[in-house]
């Protein structure tokens, strides 16, 4: 399947499809259509599906082109999200679920949205158990994902990221790339305020997905881009190993591409 908008660059790595797009409109736009066309490619075959949606302003383009996009059949999907912030309250702006809720849980009729809740009085142990629960119940059809500036995926930093992870979701230590990037983001206004803990889908867990599109704009991301597409298969990049997927797609910009670019 090719997105219908025309990219101005068409690249393969290994088993990936690359698309890159003059900005970031373009982009997100493009990435809904082809993520619309793919789940109804996927109702011919079941009679309902699983998606997990990243958040992050790197999503906004997709998420709002995705909920706006007629002739999808929502009711027909399960949401769940990818990971989220502990120690946080539940009302505060930064949360991943009120990213979502805000972008697309609140805006298409979902048959049913599974939040990554911390809260709720559960320990943080207990809803990785429950999510466990329902990733096992619910397999994966399509992850929407995308890369952070030190190449994780979900919250899956280089120094606790595992390619054999034995666990679907898990607590993790986010490094301090990580959480910096919340704060180039404008997620937060200093390094202080970034929780240093979250919880995550595991790097096989979303690798498990029969899908996965991946959408990354802007220029701190290009390094990031160029070491998963170029560099060595490692956790020192934990995006490299979406490599070894059957079906991955990258949504990018000029921006995020510039580095994979030059030369060719």
């Amino acid at each position: 399947m090719k997105p219908i908008h025309r990219s101005i660059a068409e690249i393969h790595v290994d088993k990936l499809k690359v698309f890159v797009y003059q900005n970031r409109q373009v982009m997100g736009q493009s990435a809904a259509i082809f993520t619309s066309e793919l789940i109804k490619t996927m109702f011919v075959k079941v009679e309902s599906i699983n998606m997990a949606f990243a958040a992050a302003p790197s999503q906004n383009e997709f998420l709002d082109s995705l909920a706006n996009l007629p002739g999808i059949e929502w009711n027909r999907i399960r949401a769940f999200h990818l990971d989220e912030y502990l120690g946080l309250p539940s009302e505060a702006p930064q949360r991943f679920s009120r990213y979502l809720y805000e972008r697309i849980f609140s805006r298409v009729p979902f048959m049913e949205v599974h939040y990554l809740n911390p809260g709720n009085k559960k320990t943080p142990e207990e809803v990785c158990a429950y999510y466990r629960r329902l990733l096992d119940a619910y397999p994966l059809h399509i992850a929407c994902i995308g890369i952070g500036e030190n190449g994780h995926i979900a919250f899956n930093d280089p120094p606790v990221a595992d390619f054999q992870d034995p666990c679907k979701v898990k607590v993790v230590r986010l490094d301090e790339t990580c959480r910096r990037q919340q704060v180039h983001d404008g997620c937060f206004a200093t390094l202080e305020e970034v929780p240093t803990h979250a919880i995550t889908l595991t790097i096989p867990a979303i690798m498990e997905a029969e899908a996965i599109v991946c959408v990354v704009p802007g220029k701190r991301k290009a390094a990031a881009v160029k070491k998963a597409l170029e560099g060595p298969i490692t956790t020192e990049c934990p995006a490299s190993i979406l490599r070894k997927h059957p079906n991955v797609t990258f949504f990018l910009d000029l921006e995020s591409a510039s580095l994979i670019l030059t030369g060719r």
